[in-house]
């Protein structure tokens, strides 16, 4: 048949690649992705101490809740924004969310207390629109080449989350926390600029991305446990940071607009040490072991925490291994949601990840405040390692073929 060539192994390697407009689309949204996260995690490293620079800021409490309270709104609007993005296109859903997301930045920067951080940081979660992103990937690229995009946007947020650890410090030492709200902003404005007229436009997939039950993901046992593990992923990583930057000035003697020289020799080391396993796990098919090994890193690392917190360079220690499994965790899990989910329900199952992902943001930054709240900071690093050993235990229950 004149359509296929006489060396059958040829058009396969064609296959594989990425097109141009595959590679545009792929590269744009990963962007547009870790601008955006870059937007909401520049709160994070500097937060718990720069907040006390304003009235209601010493209280814990409140402190985890604003810190956390768009990954409420964002739990809540996910799938719905996502369907709508089924609907309505991927572009205007977007585009609104990212008016909200910035509509919100606009008025933590204007706040003149902790609760009005709080109403902002809740309108800048209804900008839920991470699963719209993931499924205009899954729209922008064929089958056999989707799971690359997917873990380039997947390695985004790992990036983005690397570089706000070092930018946050610099930005609020130099124009406060009001500027960082205003910095955060401006990347949302920059994220509205890509979606609006970078990325290309890619029409909607001939069969929706949304067309199967909720019950069947939530059948799933495997996605289940990739959900699972995503919500402590991030419940991990904002109770902690309730903790860290405090702790990190206490024993070092550095202000919160100093933290940066801490923060980026860990994640630089960190991300030395990740690509060794993130290359091993890639070239010999060993994601199951790779999942497996970085959440029991994570474990001990996180048990290791309360004795290392009386020291400083013991406690820089184990935040580069926190951050060795944590890069390794952000960048396998998305990757493996699309690898593990059926093709007929995968932009559902990607909303329902999108959706753990932010209640792990809300419920560990809540309960990292009234943690601390209660005097005792070694609570949030134990509270996070039993969460961890849980994870460890269902994700040895992984039996998909795909992994």
């Amino acid at each position: 048949m004149t359509h296929h060539s006489a060396r059958p192994g040829k058009p396969e390697r064609v296959a594989l690649k990425l097109t141009p407009v595959e590679r545009r689309a792929s590269i744009m949204l990963a962007l547009l992705f870790a601008c955006r996260m870059l937007g909401l995690f520049l709160l994070t490293p500097v937060f718990a101490v720069a907040a006390q620079t304003i009235p209601g800021g010493n209280d814990a409490a409140k402190v985890g809740l604003a810190l956390g309270a768009y990954g409420l709104t964002q739990a809540f609007l996910q799938i719905p924004l996502g369907m709508a993005s089924d609907r309505y296109g991927r572009r205007p859903v977007i585009v609104f969310g990212l008016l909200l997301f910035i509509a919100g930045g606009v008025m933590c920067a204007l706040a003149s207390n902790i609760n009005w951080i709080i109403a902002g940081r809740v309108i800048q979660g209804l900008g839920a629109v991470s699963a719209a992103i993931t499924a205009w990937v899954a729209d922008a690229t064929r089958p056999e080449v989707r799971t690359r995009a997917m873990a380039m946007v997947g390695g985004s947020i790992g990036v983005s989350f690397a570089v706000s650890l070092v930018l946050s410090p610099l930005l609020v030492g130099q124009f406060g926390l009001s500027g960082l709200f205003w910095a955060i902003s401006l990347l949302g404005f920059v994220c509205l600029l890509i979606a609006s007229f970078v990325v290309p436009v890619v029409p909607l997939a001939d069969l929706p991305i949304v067309q199967a039950r909720p019950r069947d993901v939530l059948h799933h046992a495997d996605l289940l446990r990739l959900n699972f593990g995503v919500f402590c992923l991030h419940f991990v990583l904002m109770s902690i940071f309730i903790v860290a930057p405090g702790l990190l000035g206490k024993l070092g003697g550095y202000d919160s607009a100093h933290l940066w020289e801490v923060y980026l020799p860990v994640i630089l080391l960190s991300f030395v040490l990740m690509v060794p396993a993130v290359f091993y796990a890639e070239t010999h098919h060993a994601h199951k072991v790779a999942l497996e090994a970085a959440v029991a890193g994570l474990v001990v690392v996180l048990a290791l925490m309360p004795l290392a917190s009386h020291a400083f360079l013991a406690l820089v220690a184990t935040f580069v291994g926190f951050f060795v499994a944590f890069n390794i965790l952000e960048a396998l899990q998305p990757s493996l949601v699309s690898r593990v989910a059926p093709p007929e329900f995968k932009g559902l199952a990607l909303g329902f990840y999108n959706t753990a992902q932010a209640l792990g943001v809300f419920s560990g930054a809540v309960v990292g405040g009234v943690l601390v709240s209660y005097g005792d900071e070694s609570k949030v690093f134990l509270v996070a390692a039993a969460l961890s050993f849980a994870w460890f235990l269902t994700a040895r229950g992984f039996k998909s073929p795909a992994l």
